[in-house]
């Protein structure tokens, strides 16, 4: 197994849905917790581990701790989903005045990057190894976007995105290539640099990203970047059980490498490809499992959730000879029941206005974290 660990990016809001900003709060008060640019999001990273368990802990205390603060504060709690869902969508609320990196975001891209995600994380060492996983999982992306999904909501407005987020995010640079190799990475990355496309290391806002402790040169893991936040622990790990299976898949089969497998024409297939990538991204955005996409291997089109289906079979037997099929099953009710955006525009298109349907979706929320925390995690400690 590979290990794992996830950057948590939540709002902080009334039980009425109204987003406030805290973090200059929160993070003065609480370990563990580090600014947005905008303070009414906060982000809490788990360290890297293997145990799918553990995982869930890990998530889910950090988040019981900062309900705790915010209950201190006075009225306040964590809302669901990846935009501004509610209220004013046309102001910045900067966490940090003084930040130069800070002003510059704002300045350049306003609010169209005030979201909430979740990166998934999963270590790789071995350089090639990572290059050709950030590859296979570019082209499948869009797939963890369908099933994580949950912003199809802005400014108390439904968007016609059901990942209004991904939808609107500034994709930093605009033309991010499949890299060939780690050499490629560097030279492609100090080219940026050079020319101002990219602030720092950290100014590539791509899907899936090479990451390590000196990037581009020290790498060690694969960072999945195009989740919306997805508030349940459960159904993050089974994405993250997908994603990892996948990798492992890879891993002992390298061949499914789509620079070395895709039949799309050899004499341009890596600029192809990562056209084909961004196009599908773009369709996932819009209509997350119903999205029509084309695949990879020969530019086919397939419906998102049948694509992620036909993953679900290859990789089942692999997750099961490791130990963590279980964490895999929720999938199957995801794509039976819909992402959290479907169920929600389901509710809206039945008569509920979006207000109530994030009130619903907070006290679900908290309801759900106290029972996981009850059920799951002390047993663990003992």
């Amino acid at each position: 197994m590979l290990s794992k660990g996830f950057e948590v990016e939540i709002y902080t809001s009334t039980p009425d849905g109204d987003i406030v900003g805290l973090s200059d709060k929160i993070v003065a008060a609480l370990d563990g917790f580090v600014r947005e640019p905008d303070s009414r999001n906060v982000e809490y990273t788990t360290p890297p581990c293997y145990r799918y368990e553990r995982l869930l802990c890990d998530l889910v205390r950090p988040r019981l701790q900062l309900r705790d603060y915010l209950h201190h504060l006075g009225d306040y709690t964590l809302i669901p989903g990846s935009t501004l869902s509610l209220g004013a969508v046309d102001r910045f609320w900067r966490s940090d005045p003084g930040n130069p990196y800070h002003t510059y975001i704002e300045q350049t891209y306003g609010t169209s990057v005030v979201t909430a995600s979740i990166h998934i994380n999963v270590g790789i060492s071995d350089p090639d190894l990572l290059m050709r996983a950030c590859r296979l999982i570019r082209l499948e992306a869009p797939l963890y976007l369908a099933l994580s999904a949950s912003s199809p909501f802005l400014g108390g407005e439904v968007t016609g995105y059901h990942s209004t987020r991904w939808g609107l995010f500034p994709k930093t640079p605009a033309e991010v290539p499949l890299f060939e190799s780690h050499a490629h990475f560097i030279r492609w990355t100090e080219q940026q640099l050079a020319a101002g496309t990219m602030q720092n290391v950290r100014h590539l806002w791509s899907s899936v990203r090479p990451n390590g402790d000196r990037r581009p040169y020290n790498l060690n893991r694969l960072e999945l970047r195009i989740c919306d936040l997805v508030i349940d622990p459960v159904a993050l790990l089974a994405i993250t059980a997908l994603l990892e299976a996948r990798l492992l898949q890879l891993l002992a089969d390298p061949s499914l490498d789509p620079l070395e497998s895709s039949q799309l024409s050899a004499a341009s297939r890596s600029h192809a490809l990562a056209d084909l990538a961004d196009a599908n991204e773009s369709a996932a955005a819009r209509l997350s499992l119903d999205a029509e996409l084309r695949h990879w291997k020969d530019g086919s089109p397939i419906l998102a959730k049948d694509w992620i289906e036909q993953l679900y079979q290859e990789v089942w037997p692999i997750a099961k000879q490791e130990g963590f099929s279980c964490f895999l099953l929720p999938l199957k009710k995801i794509l039976r029941e819909g992402n959290e955006a479907q169920r929600w525009l389901k509710l809206y298109e039945q008569g509920l206005a979006v207000q109530p349907i994030m009130q619903q979706a907070i006290q679900a929320a908290a309801d759900y974290e106290l029972t996981l925390q009850d059920d799951l995690c002390q047993p663990l400690v003992a």
